[in-house]
């Protein structure tokens, strides 16, 4: 049975946390004498006003079951986002309601996909409002709720289960709300630590902070037009290239590496080695193609934009420092395989995961060594987990509904008018909260071309791929809301 009342309390918890946080905007905006402040207090108002009013009316203590624990967090991320374009509508500077959901969904959602053509003409009240959304989407809204609030109890466990990205999660204490805490405080530690290398090494302290926001949340949203491309810097490029996959890594490991005072935690991991190896390969292969086409190209500029671009892209962050869509056919194809790709479990990364991969691959594996040995009994392992054919059923399920996904949004934005190949790149890139694509949704273009209904397509992707699809498609199953 679904309780209503259990929804709509927790909702209002959820809301409120987002009206403080909008508060924490009008800081810039008063110190630089912006016209956004009144805007952004009357939408801290009204969000809080929101949260209370239903956390008040609605919220009894108590356990939260499965379905309620899925519904909470489907239902809690669309209605964040839908309060998040309040800044956005009352300031006038995206008064479109499409344009205001785009940008807050892909905000929270760390896509980075982009309506606004000009960010640097934004005032900065605005567009902290726009990274913060990243940053409080990144280690995930409901498990902030879980970590900030005392009484949840056992209802934390369905959330935690409900929201992890990866197809395993893993716990680092048997308490949930201790695990939900220390993971946002190694996410708190590393954006501190973020911002000051950025500020160091150039940034102001507002664009520092901004893009560490966008970084360690694996989100991508500038305060530049050109994004990285402004800051040619090599120290803030490797800075960025680090705290990308820092980010991109499993957050549980960042934990037991410091626990254990060893960086081999890391090594150990199958998952992260298999994350690495992509990376790895997959930028030397685009360094060897820079050098070939631009013999001018000095070794370290090359690397340099070689594992920005991949590094970038993998973790589902889409920052840009250079126009890859000027790129030969190669360099674009592996572009495109690395949007399939994401960050590890327990990351900030969107996508499909290397442990799903690794997971596929570990079974065929199986299946070649059962051709020669039929009666062997292999079991399949993922680190120290077993996985039982349940999971491994989960994972493939999941392959098939993610490309039947992205080709139904394709057909959808085709259907608009808009070219095969900016249709797929929207798709995939939204899906998988990667931001920028290829062709007309490349990296010096942004969404604002595109109509309003495929805007609220993309909108909906974009949330599907943040919560790894099942969360939101169980909502439609009839079964699910009959008692």
């Amino acid at each position: 049975m679904i309780r209503s009342a259990v929804i709509l309390g927790n909702l209002g918890r959820i809301i409120l946390i987002i009206g403080i946080a909008m508060l924490s905007c009008l800081g810039w905006s008063i110190a630089y004498y912006e016209d956004v402040t009144i805007p952004i207090l009357q939408a801290a108002i009204l969000t809080i006003i929101c949260g209370l009013l239903l956390s008040r009316a609605f919220y009894k203590p108590g356990k939260i079951n499965l379905r309620e624990g899925f519904a909470l967090v489907s239902l809690g991320w669309a209605i964040v986002s839908i309060f998040g374009t309040l800044p956005y509508l009352f300031s006038g500077y995206l008064p479109s309601f499409a344009d205001a959901l785009f940008e807050s969904v892909s905000g929270f959602t760390t896509t980075g996909a982009s309506v606004v053509s000009d960010v640097e003409a934004w005032p900065r009240g605005l567009l902290f409002w726009r990274s913060l959304t990243h940053w409080l989407g990144g280690m995930g809204i409901i498990v902030l709720l879980v970590a900030v609030m005392a009484n949840l109890g056992s209802q934390a466990k369905q959330l935690f289960k409900a929201e992890g990205p990866g197809p395993i999660t893993e716990n680092i204490s048997p308490r949930i709300r201790e695990t939900a805490r220390r993971l946002w405080i190694i996410y708190l530690l590393l954006s501190i630590a973020c911002t000051l290398l950025l500020y160091f090494f150039g940034m102001d302290f507002f664009d520092a902070l901004c893009h560490s926001f966008a970084t360690m949340a694996t989100g991508g949203f500038s305060t530049k037009n050109s994004s990285m491309a402004f800051y040619p810097s090599p120290f803030i490029q490797w800075t960025l290239i680090l705290f990308m996959f820092i980010a991109g890594a499993n957050f549980a490991l960042h934990y037991f590496a410091f626990k254990k005072r060893s960086l081999l935690t890391y090594l150990r991991n199958s998952e992260f080695r298999l994350y690495t190896i992509i990376i790895v390969a997959a930028s030397l292969l685009v360094f060897l193609r820079i050098l070939f086409l631009n013999s001018g190209t000095g070794w370290e500029a090359g690397l340099r934009i070689a594992f920005f671009q991949i590094v970038s892209i993998v973790t589902t962050t889409g920052y840009v420092s250079v126009d890859y869509n000027q790129w030969s056919a190669f360099g674009l194809a592996i572009i495109l395989l690395m949007m399939f790709v994401g960050g590890c479990s327990g990351s900030t990364g969107g996508g499909i995961k290397p442990g799903r991969y690794l997971i596929i691959l570990l079974r065929i594996k199986i299946e070649l060594k059962k051709m020669v040995h039929p009666k062997a009994i292999l079991p399949l392992r993922f680190g120290e987990h077993l996985i039982k054919d349940d999971l491994l059923i989960n994972v493939l399920q999941f392959f098939f509904l993610y490309i039947l996904i992205m080709a139904l949004g394709m057909l959808s934005l085709t259907a608009m008018g808009i070219d095969v190949l900016s249709s797929l790149s929207a798709s995939a890139t939204c899906l998988g909260n990667i931001g920028p694509g290829v062709n007309l949704v490349g990296p010096t273009q942004n969404f604002g071309f595109m109509p309003d209904s495929g805007k609220y397509v993309l909108s909906i992707l974009m949330l599907i791929g943040r919560l790894e699809i099942y969360p939101i498609l169980v909502l439609f199953l009839p079964a699910f809301w009959k008692d």
